[in-house]
Order: structure tokens, then C-alpha cells, then sequence
């Protein structure tokens, strides 16, 4: 069945979209065809407004408000400076931050090394990091990039590059999640799990 270009267009531009099938992208696509303008108005404008009013922090580079040159956390002055704490992306942030145990600094990479897609050390936000560490008052750099492959790559080009700099490089502790089963974790996570034993106190 051949279908209208809008809708057409708005499906394949849905595709393009992480974890969205051809199945799914239709269905949105024909939700926002049922559903109210309004809807479609406000993504449209939030859409365009992800571009025009985000910018990145010129210290950590997560994001922040359009206009402003630092985001809040590394304005303030609470949190930690001498605890950096490093990560792949934005979205990391918000889950150290939901959970409010952490208050030192961030700074966000923007992706991890990958060179099967062409990413280098350059294409990251590395060499920012070792300038700022290298500015001094940073006591320790801790790796919270994902346990895979790309990501431990990444946390081990990094630890190389802070091991001249004098400060402590730590990386986030794996194991077993919480109500999780034996029988169903990889090898791997059980290794780390047994590896990464702590005392009973």
C-alpha cells in the first residue's frame, strides 16, 4: 500500500530513532495523525527547540540552557570539585543525580571510543578532561563509562592518560543487580561479582 508522503516522510524520520522499528514508526505515525493538533504543535516546537535553546557547558559539557556558558552543577558552589566523575553522556548525569548520593562534578564525554564507527580519542571530550585535571584541586577522576567493550576501552585510554597527573582514577563498582538470579547472569558479571567481594560486617 503506498501511502501519503507526509506520512511516509514522518515514518522514516521515525525509523531513524533509537529502538524504533518500521512497525513502531507507523504506529506513532498514524497516533499522531488520530491525535489532536496541538500534539503534533508542541512536538514540533519542542523538537526545534531541543536545537535552538540547549547548548553545551563549556566545563563539563552537559547540557544546559541555551546563553549560558557553565551548566548549574559546575556553578555550584556545594558540589565537589576535587571528585570528577566521568561519563558517556547527558542521560548519565540524570541517573546520578536521581539518586542524590553523588555531589561532585561531572564531565560528559559525549560517546565512548569505537573505532569500528570511526570514533577516536578526538571525536570525545578527553582532552578537555586532561586539561582540566591537569589545572590541579582534582584529587580524583572517577570512570562511570558502561561495562562493555567500547566503554571499558574508553575508561582504560583515559586512565593512561590521567596516570602522569597524580590523582586517583577509580572505576564504578559491577557485580550482581539486586534481586537478580545467579542462574541468569553472564559469566563475566559473575566474575566481576566474585572478584569485587566485600566483607560481611
Amino acid at each position: 500500500m503506498l501511502l501519503p508522503e507526509p506520512i511516509q516522510n514522518l515514518i522514516n524520520a521515525l525509523e531513524r530513532l533509537p529502538g524504533i522499528g518500521p512497525k513502531s514508526a507507523s504506529r506513532l505515525a498514524f497516533y499522531f495523525l488520530r491525535a489532536d493538533e496541538s500534539l503534533s504543535a508542541e512536538l514540533a516546537e519542542s523538537l526545534t527547540g531541543l536545537k535552538d535553546k540547549i547548548a553545551f557547558c563549556s566545563e563539563c559539557f552537559n547540557i544546559t540552557d541555551a546563553g549560558r556558558q557553565r551548566c548549574e552543577i559546575c556553578e555550584n558552589p556545594k558540589r565537589d570539585a576535587s571528585i570528577i566523575c566521568v561519563l558517556e553522556d547527558a542521560l548519565d548525569v540524570l541517573a546520578l543525580e536521581r539518586i542524590g548520593a553523588f555531589q561532585g562534578k561531572y564531565h560528559v564525554l559525549q560517546g565512548v571510543l569505537n573505532p569500528i564507527e570511526g570514533i577516536g580519542p578526538d571525536d570525545l571530550k578527553i582532552r578537555p578532561l586532561v586539561e582540566r585535571v591537569a589545572r590541579g584541586g582534582v584529587r580524583e577522576v572517577i570512570l562511570a563509562t558502561n561495562p562493555s567493550m567500547e566503554g571499558d576501552a574508553t575508561a582504560l585510554y583515559i586512565g593512561q592518560r590521567l596516570a602522569a597527573l597524580g590523582v586517583s582514577v577509580t572505576r564504578l563498582a559491577r557485580g550482581l543487580p539486586m534481586g537478580g538470579d545467579l542462574e541468569y547472569a553472564d559469566q563475566s558479571t559473575l566474575l566481576r561479582a566474585l572478584q569485587g567481594r566485600q566483607e560481611m560486617s
